[in-house]
């Protein structure tokens, strides 16, 4: 069956009359009858019953044009979805970012793709790591913006460092320290983000190469959250860098190993990358190694 016969059939349901659907058309009245029959045959049912004032759809036919519908639809997105894929200039880009990204990170290279490739749409999803990562192999998304490589096997363009502080309320006996161990802060009420986060297994990477465990006081997902409650005298935290200050918070320099948090893109390997989402990975690539240079 083709899909120029399931328009030809929908034609038919619309004008209920084969002179005029043909005159719609643009095509002879008798291919349009055979290519009736032959949707018909093929499918074992009687779409339209014939008579001297026109066609009337039968029952079972309401059923296929209801199909033929649907079907057309997805072809014709499929058709769009192509066209997305292979040209660069147009197209859609599905890009997933950590929640701590969306103020900084991706404002810069949004306004930087869209000077390059205004034709190509961003599509963002702001998400967890897990979530992520899941997305990136189900094809939800093509390009991620996190903090770590989903696997050792996955594209890995790395953009940043952020250095992790301490945040603090101002006024705390620790806010005028230039550095702070962990030790020091063991039974402070400790602020942070669920274990399910790939953030948490960095902070609990810190505590435990410390040789201390933190007194957790309370969860959020959000580093905004956790900023503010930190603010308000609730608990101390470990945050990017450009956390501290957002309100009434300091950052002191942790006097520990490995206290950064490293940003990159991710993609998958096994799949070829749609060419708008490889045009904005190259430019990223292009951006940050410029910035280096600097």
């Amino acid at each position: 069956m083709r899909i120029r016969d399931l328009s030809w059939i929908l034609a038919l349901g619309d004008q209920q009359h084969m002179t005029a659907a043909a005159d719609v058309l643009g095509v002879p009245q008798s291919t349009l009858s055979r290519a009736l029959s032959r949707v018909e045959d093929e499918l074992g049912v009687q779409i339209f019953e014939r008579r001297q004032s026109g066609l009337t759809t039968t029952p079972l036919g309401a059923l296929v044009l209801d199909a033929a519908s649907d079907i057309e639809v997805r072809y014709r997105r499929l058709e769009s979805d192509i066209a997305n894929a292979v040209d660069p200039d147009t197209g859609i880009v599905r890009l997933a970012f950590l929640d701590s990204m969306g103020a900084s990170v991706v404002p810069r290279l949004l306004r930087r793709f869209r000077e390059v490739a205004p034709g190509v749409r961003v599509l963002l999803t702001q998400e967890r790591s897990n979530q992520i990562t899941a997305d990136l192999l189900a094809q939800r998304v093509d390009l991620a913006l996190t903090s770590s490589r989903p696997n050792p096997g996955a594209g890995w363009l790395p953009l940043r460092t952020d250095r992790l502080v301490l945040l603090v309320p101002r006024g705390h006996r620790l806010a005028d320290r230039t550095r702070v161990r962990l030790a020091e802060i063991a039974h402070e009420p400790f602020i942070t983000t669920p274990s399910q986060l790939h953030f948490r297994s960095q902070v609990d990477a810190l505590f435990d190469a410390a040789g201390v465990s933190p007194t957790l006081a309370f969860e959020s997902q959000d580093p905004a959250t956790i900023e503010g409650l930190v603010s308000v005298g609730l608990g101390v935290a470990i945050a990017p860098e450009s956390y501290a200050g957002a309100s009434d918070t300091v950052g002191v320099e942790l006097d520990a190993p490995n206290a950064v948090r490293n940003i990159g893109m991710t993609w998958r390997t096994d799949v070829r990358l749609p060419q708008p989402a490889e045009r904005l990975r190259d430019m990223v690539a292009e951006e940050f190694a410029l910035s280096r240079e600097q």
